[in-house]
């Protein structure tokens, strides 16, 4: 199993502008590292289930992230969560869970929040 978190960069470059490079490095190095810490809390109790898991930090622009991992892992289904919070079009499923439905390889199971 792998667990995976995708730190969206869209719109890093303007707040890089913004804090200035040393702010703005050393926020997403913190970022990266608590999110890393989480998915290893997640990746124990997965694995004290009796699952072999490998959690994963990607960052980048989440759909490009999930279906990338999708392939170099060679996954059989995956997981993903929906916020269901975006345009009217996208009423039912956030706009990542649709566009990563559409474009997958793999069967995928939406879980509404």
């Amino acid at each position: 199993m792998v667990v995976l978190h995708v730190i969206d960069e869209r719109g890093f470059d303007r707040l890089q502008r913004i804090m200035g490079d040393n702010k703005f490095e050393a926020l997403k190095k913190s970022r990266e590292e608590e999110t890393q810490k989480q998915l290893e809390g997640i990746a124990k109790e997965l694995t004290e289930a009796v699952l072999k898991v490998t959690p994963r930090v990607e960052a980048g622009m989440p759909i490009r992230e999930i279906l990338r991992v999708e392939k170099e892992e060679d996954v059989s289904a995956l997981v993903i969560g929906s916020h269901g919070m975006s345009n009217l079009q996208e009423l039912f499923l956030g706009s990542v869970s649709e566009k990563v439905i559409r474009r997958s390889i793999s069967p995928v199971l939406v879980i509404k929040r």
